[in-house]
């Protein structure tokens, strides 16, 4: 029984492979997700090694962050961005559980990431999160929550204000568009937490940046961050 459902899995894979997302690439047994080439060779950062990384950078002398990462680097037509748009488009969630528990296993070797209490998600609108049926950061977090040992908080945040693409703006303009978007549902819950905050892309970090501000108002409250990829 078993080498006939070997035999039809192996059939229905001839007739229906499934795709690497990154590269369409055919799966073979035993990949999951993404292949093994491409597990091992899309662009990482080693942020998690270099504390005054790029991403660290975009918030000097902005908001206080104790420590600031993202796992790959995002280049226009790469094999990320065919990640992302798949992630985020076609529906499929489970990449970005992946690539949490890929992130969340380098963070773990991190003393600063490794002591964190709470991992909170970019929120995305009440409208938008209908349209779509999911939070991108939100997968994102529960796979990085696996490796850190710690909660995923997806109701202390809120976006109040459903804000249109960032996609074509300026720096100076996603920064303004991003004013006063976001609040803090129950400062209490949160006063003298280390809450890494997390994002899908960070470009320019405006909308990280409007999340952290609002955070840090808390009592107490110690925030670093964490993105699937940065853009370069």
């Amino acid at each position: 029984m078993k080498l006939l459902r070997a035999y039809l899995a192996d059939f229905a894979a001839l007739l229906f492979p499934e795709l690497c997302p990154a590269c369409q690439a055919s799966l073979v047994a035993g990949e999951y997700i993404i292949c093994s080439d491409c597990r091992f060779n899309l662009p990482f950062t080693n942020f998690h090694q270099q504390p005054a990384n790029i991403v660290a950078q975009q918030f000097w002398g902005k908001i206080n962050v104790e420590a600031a990462y993202a796992l790959y680097y995002f280049h226009k037509g790469g094999k990320i961005q065919n990640l992302m748009h798949h992630f985020k488009y076609k529906g499929m969630q489970q990449i970005g559980n992946l690539l949490g528990t890929i992130a969340g296993a380098q963070l773990a070797s991190n003393d600063i990431f490794s002591s964190t209490d709470l991992i909170i998600p970019v929120p995305l609108h009440k409208r938008r999160l209908r349209e779509r049926g999911y939070n991108q950061s939100t997968c994102f977090a529960h796979g990085l929550a696996e490796k850190l040992n710690a909660s995923v908080d997806e109701h202390s945040l809120v976006r109040t204000v459903a804000t249109k693409t960032q996609t074509q703006r300026s720096r100076f303009a996603r920064f303004e568009n991003m004013q006063n978007v976001f609040a803090v549902k129950d400062p209490a819950a949160l006063e003298g937490k280390h809450i890494l905050l997390v994002d899908d892309i960070v470009t320019t970090g405006s909308t990280v940046e409007a999340c952290g501000a609002e955070l840090l108002k808390v009592p107490g409250v110690k925030l670093s961050i964490a993105a699937i990829a940065y853009a370069v």
